[in-house]
Order: C-alpha cells, then structure tokens, then sequence
C-alpha cells in the first residue's frame, strides 16, 4: 500500500514537473516511480514483502538524498515521510541504518541550509523523528510476537494449537506429493479422561494435560512435531518412511504415556491412532484415518495402538 501510494505521488510531481520544463526533476522522479512500483509488483506476486521492503527502504533513502542534491531546500520536507515509512516497509535495524545515512547525506550537501542554525536543527528534528519511529517500530514488533505467540500456542501446554496443526499438515502433505519426504500422523487420546475431570475438578485434568504434553515432547525428535488438537487429543507429526516406524513410534508413546502419567487415582493411558501420509488431498483427510485407526483402538480396550490400513 504505501509503495503504491508513493507511486502515484511521484508520478503526479514527474508530470507536473515535465510540464514546467524541469526535466531533471521529472526524470528522478519518474525513476523513483520505477524503483518503487518494481518491488511492488514483487511482492504483490510472490507475497513475500521482508525483501521488497529492505529494497525500498534503501532506495527511499538513496533517492531522497539524490532528490535533496539536485533539487535542493525545496525537497527537504520528503526526508519526514522517508524516515517515518522506513520503519514500517523494513526491519527496525535496518530502517534505523538508513535513516542515519540518508541524515548524514542531506547534511553534507553543500547550499543545503541557509545558515549553520538551520542545519543543526534539522539535524535534531531528524534524530527525534528516528528515534521515535524507531521505538514505536521496536514496540509494534515486539506486540505482534506476543499475538503470533498467543494465535499459535496452547495457553495450558505451550505446544502449538489446531491452527498450527493444520498449517503444518498442510505443508507435510505438499512435501510428501512432491516425492521429497515421508510423514506420518499419530493421535493420542487419554483414556478414561472425564473421570479426573468429574470427580477431581478441572484444575486436576489441567495438570494432567500438562503432564502430558511434557511427556510427548520427551520422546520426540528434534525434526518431529506436537500440538494439541483439543480436550485431551494430542497430535504428533512424524518424519517416518514407513508404516512399520510409524506404528513403532506411536507405541513408544504409549508405552511411555502408560509408564510415565499418573492422576489423583494412578495410572492414565492412552490410546493411539496413526496413519501414513498417502494420496489425499486435504490435512482433514489424512487426519481422518488416523482418527478412524485412534477409534478402533478404543474398541479394543484402550491402551492400544491401531495403524490406519
């Protein structure tokens, strides 16, 4: 949005000026709209913006400094707007770089300032404008980070939640039609779970979640993820060639569910129900099968761990 609005800007004063005959003015801002609709298109494409962002804040800086040289105290004004866009199109290091050079630039510029009085100022206005952005950007980044945290992460377990469950599924089935990996898919569900629940309260099912999750996360790999599904169901994506290692790992986690939680009144196991990744098409399907084969191992009896067909 801004690069597109900057665009439009620039292009409005490129034909303003090309028909008051300063062609040099019209041509650097003429480029300026070049540069800057490039990256633009990039992002608007690809949908990735940190590169195009880095790439205008330099050419923001760059072109305000050439623009300051050629057209003199007139464009001082367009440095406010640059510094202050800087933190929003790049990272805050970054912008804080740009800014200091693009500073130092307009200062060095001979004619630039009427008298000495009048650099200093502008170099102090410049400082406050920079640094005021540039904690703004600091808090801005540091406030998004706890929203991303608290969208992704299960506030009882701190593993990553459905919503992140079903990106990453996503992914590992994309990965997996391309030929260039293996995954499979195993489900754990506590038995017996609304027991604790009715007859200890919740804040005893609570700690027993807890537990739980710390037990998962023992016995996974580094490669390997958690999440938690919701209520008791947890989910553990698995890079695994075959069906033979998928079913040996859900029952290692079983095993160690069996071995390792305890409640009010003892011992919680598990059931486990896992599936390989195959030809479907969506995360849900996939996460049907292995939700199918979970079911089956409550018909046996629970504790029990059932591969998908």
């Amino acid at each position: 949005m801004l690069g597109g609005m900057a665009a439009l800007t620039l292009l409005l004063f490129a034909l303003y000026r090309a028909a008051a005959g300063d062609w040099t003015a019209a041509a650097i801002d003429l480029g300026l709209v070049l540069l800057v609709s490039g990256p633009v298109v990039y992002a608007l494409h690809t949908g990735r913006s940190d590169g195009p962002g880095a790439f205008l804040c330099v050419s923001n800086s760059v072109g305000c400094a050439v623009a300051c040289y050629v057209i003199g105290p007139g464009s001082l004004p367009w440095i406010y707007l640059v510094l202050m866009t800087n933190f929003f199109i790049a990272a805050p290091r970054l912008a804080l770089l740009c800014n200091l050079l693009l500073t130092v630039a307009v200062l060095a510029i001979p004619g630039m300032f009427d008298a000495s009085l009048h650099g200093i100022s502008t170099a102090v206005t410049v400082a406050l404008v920079t640094m005021f952005a540039y904690l703004f950007a600091l808090r801005v980044n540091s406030e998004t980070q706890v929203l991303e945290e608290m969208a992704s992460l299960d506030a009882l377990t701190g593993i990553p939640n459905r919503r992140m469950m079903e990106q990453e599924l996503t992914a590992a089935l994309e990965v997996h039609r391309a030929g260039r990996g293996s995954y499979g898919l195993v489900i754990v569900d506590l038995d017996h779970f609304k027991r604790v629940n009715d007859t200890h309260g919740h804040a005893a099912g609570d700690a027993v979640l807890a537990d739980l999750a710390k037990i998962l996360k023992f016995e996974m790999r580094r490669q390997d993820r958690l999440f938690r599904f919701g209520g008791e169901e947890f989910v553990v994506l698995l890079a695994v060639d075959t069906a033979e290692g998928l079913y040996a790992a859900g029952e290692r986690l079983r095993l160690a569910v069996r071995e390792g939680l305890r409640g009010p009144d003892g011992r919680i196991t598990a059931s486990v129900g896992a599936a390989m990744a195959g030809i479907e098409e969506s995360w849900q399907e996939w996460f049907s099968l292995a939700d199918e084969a979970l079911y089956r191992a409550k018909n046996q009896g629970r504790d029990a761990s059932v591969l998908a067909d």
